[in-house]
């Protein structure tokens, strides 16, 4: 299993000093700018004159205001990655399917409601964004792996999908304002539950 995920971790892309340290500028004052005003109200010019960095170079690099969403959640992202291949169950190996299963779901909705903002841009900045993200991807498989094997039979791909919905920002963002997070992550793990549990 660990091996099949392990493919779709991303690697850090080497780069030229110089282009790291302009992204970790650009990156540095995009967090500050966001924390302060908010996702919305934070404009690329903005964030290209808080990091000292002309405009074409923000761009060029990131493309827009999703793909700096993007890589500002890289890091967390991979650090959820590792714990899921290599860190102690339940979230890591060693648990049973439906444990683990509901582990995840726990990490992944503190990373989620902890930059939903963030994670909102970057999943709905054009149709189908949140599918093309490399992270996803990883998500489904994992989510994918763990439904085959505590529910043996069932579609595991299509269930995958399925929960993962659930654990979009715009969902899990609606489910939260409205009920409360405590509440919002009960209904969600009460569907781990129903998935893992034997019909």
């Amino acid at each position: 299993m660990s091996e099949s995920l392990e493919l779709l971790v991303g690697r850090p892309v080497r780069e030229r000093a110089d282009a790291a340290r302009n992204r970790e500028k650009v990156l540095a004052a995009a967090a500050r700018l966001f924390a302060e005003k908010g996702v919305d109200a934070v404009s690329m010019d903005a964030v290209a004159a808080e990091a000292g960095v002309g405009k074409g170079t923000l761009f060029r690099r990131f493309g827009d205001k999703s793909g700096l969403a993007a890589a500002l959640l890289d890091a967390r992202e991979r650090d959820l990655q590792e714990r899921i291949l290599s860190g102690p169950p339940p979230l890591g190996p060693g648990a049973p399917a439906a444990e683990r299963l509901t582990a995840f779901v726990a990490a992944y909705l503190d990373y989620l409601f902890s930059h939903l903002d963030l994670v909102r841009m970057s999943e709905t900045a054009s149709p189908g964004a949140r599918y093309r993200i490399g992270s996803y991807r990883f998500w489904h498989r994992h989510v994918a792996i763990l439904l085959a094997e505590a529910r043996p039979g069932g579609d595991g791909d299509a269930l995958s999908h399925a929960l993962l919905a659930a654990l979009g920002a715009e969902a899990a963002g609606v489910l939260r304002d409205e009920y409360g997070q405590a509440r919002a992550e009960q209904a969600i793990t009460a569907l781990v539950t129903a998935l893992t549990t034997a019909p």
